[in-house]
Parts: C-alpha cells; structure tokens; sequence
C-alpha cells in the first residue's frame, strides 16, 4: 500500500470526523469527491486506487479530473468548485504528512475556482405560495405531512438538512412565543419565530405524528427520516399540481431552496433588515445576505420612487434649414 491509501484514510478519520467533527452531510460530500477522483485517476493510470501515489494525482490529472465534471458529467461550475474544494483540504492535509511531495501538492493548491455568472434568486409570490400549500391532498396522512412540512420550510426558511434533521421535541410552544430549534451548519444551533398559523398546523400535525421526543418531525411512512432527494421530489411533485392552478409557476424550477429563498424576499419586502435576515437563516455573513437584494425589481423600484428626478425635458430635433424641414416632412 502506498502513500495515498493510508493518507487519505487519515484524512477522513483523523482531520475531519476528529479534529474538526465534520457533519455526516461534509463527510458524505467529500467521500463522493474522492470516490469519482479515484475511479477517474484509475481509468487515466491504470493503477488500481489502492495502488495510487500523491504524485499520481498532479495538476494534469486534476484539472482533466474537473474538465470531466463538467463536459462528461455535466456539472456546473458551482458543483467544480466544491469538489476543487475537497481536494485541495485533502492535500493541504497530505502537505504536513509528505513535505517530499511539497511541489506536486503546491501545484494543485494554486489551481483556481471557476469563475461563473451569478443568476438572480428565484423565489415565489404569495399566489404561487398559496398555489403550492394548497397541492398537498390533506386526505390522506402523506398530504398532511407534506403540507405542513412545505408550510414550515416557506415560513422558516430552514435549509434542507435542518428541515429533514427536525425532531418532534424541536417544536417549542413557550408562553410568550412559539418558536423552533434548529442546528444548523457548523453545528450553529438557532431558533427562528412561528407564526399561529404555522403553530396551529405543526400541533395537529404532532397530535396525529404520536412521535416519541427524538423521532424526525416529518417521517417517512416507515417513521425513518426523510432524505434530501425525497423532499426534493416531494417539492417538485407538489410543485407541478400547484402549476396547473397557477401558471407563473410553470417557468420556474422549483426545489427545496427556493423556498428558502422565498422566506428571504418575504422578510426584505417587509422592510426587514438584512442583519436579522442573515441571524433569521442562520447565514454566515450578512454579505450571504445582500445577495436577496438583487432578486425583487419591486425593493429597487420603491427606491427609485423615493428619489427625485433630474428636472430636464426629452429632446426634440428640429431643422435649421427650410429646405431640409421639407424633405424631412415627406
């Protein structure tokens, strides 16, 4: 066995589950990064990936690595730079464990990210919103679960792992507000406001669940916890039965993040500001934030309105001579 094994073996047990504790959604991320890196440097070497050395993977093999990501597998330049990302925490780990491959590592750690357009944030109005919580069929137990988890996640604005990670004993119904727990990313614990009408939906939701304290909010129908591709679906299925009464929504792709991104734009239309907007999702930053602000022409037109205008008059043009007047009038 090689260098590369037992590294990055170390990688994974040593620096991220021990000295950072890196959540089960970082360590999944990172171990499908290195399992396509290694199936595609076997493919390119012809060595085994048990059999593969640091030098193995140099700047050449990385960036075709990343072409490949993008022209074979069709990734976007967001989903490139996150893998770039685990590549380069694996060999800023493996430049402490073999300084003698100090050049080797240096050149992959210079490779930079891609450079993308930013596209405006899609996010819903309230007709699409009423369109969407009205799609659940509340006759049967999984409509019931799926409105009142669609309404939760529109009204919280909870990222997709927080919202699958909530559990009966997260819903609190203090004296003077209702309120949820959440831990959100880096292990960020916060709470976010409830509004009656999402506290009326979420108690009968509990009394019908009958879940024990730890048990997930929003269960499977076997009461396991619901995946990111589930609630995905479950949104999209939701989304194209709220599309036929509703048409706007037919232009949109909908997932579980633009509903988040609804919650953002419904709190700046309210002329919340951007600081507890960024404390409201739990954003690392509140330059996270500002991005909302390009989203909704109505916040610019509102300032716009605000300001006044040059006092000027639009140009007309008028000709100097007679002659040209008249050809200019035929």
């Amino acid at each position: 066995m090689t260098l590369l094994a037992p590294t990055l073996e170390m990688f994974f047990t040593d620096r991220l589950m021990t000295q950072r504790r890196a959540s089960s959604h970082t360590i999944a991320g990172y171990r499908d990064t290195m399992r396509l890196l290694l199936c595609f440097a076997s493919e390119q070497t012809g060595t085994q990936p048990s059999k593969l050395d640091v030098a193995d993977l140099d700047v050449r093999l990385i960036s075709a690595f990343l072409d490949h990501l993008e022209q074979e597998r069709g990734n976007s330049a967001t989903t490139r730079n996150v893998r770039l990302a685990a590549i380069r925490s694996l060999f800023r780990y493996a430049a402490f464990k073999h300084p003698e491959h100090a050049a080797v590592i240096e050149r992959v750690l210079a490779l930079p990210a891609k450079r993308f357009d930013r596209a405006l944030v899609t996010f819903l109005t309230q007709e699409e919103v009423k369109a969407l919580l009205a799609a659940p069929d509340r006759s049967t137990w999984t409509g019931r679960r799926d409105h009142a988890l669609l309404l939760t996640a529109i009204q919280t604005g909870l990222r997709v792992s927080e919202l699958t990670g909530l559990r009966c004993q997260d819903i609190r119904n203090g004296a003077e507000v209702a309120y949820l727990h959440c831990v959100g990313k880096n292990r960020k614990e916060r709470t976010v406001p409830l509004t009656p009408q999402t506290i009326k939906t979420l108690t009968v939701w509990l009394k019908e669940r009958q879940g024990m304290p730890e048990d997930p909010l929003f269960p499977t129908v076997r009461g396991g916890r619901l995946s990111r591709d589930a609630v995905e679906w479950l949104v999209n299925k939701h989304a194209r039965t709220a599309a036929e009464r509703c048409p706007t929504l037919r232009s949109k792709k909908i997932t579980a993040h633009v509903l988040r991104h609804t919650t953002a734009m419904t709190l700046l239309q309210s002329d919340i500001s951007t600081t507890v907007i960024a404390l409201w999702l739990g954003h690392e930053q509140e330059s996270t934030t500002r991005g909302y602000l390009h989203g909704d022409l109505r916040l610019k037109q509102r300032a716009i309105d605000r300001t006044r205008p040059p006092d000027t008059r639009p140009g007309r043009y008028r000709a100097t001579d007679s002659l040209i007047a008249f050809l200019d009038s035929l």
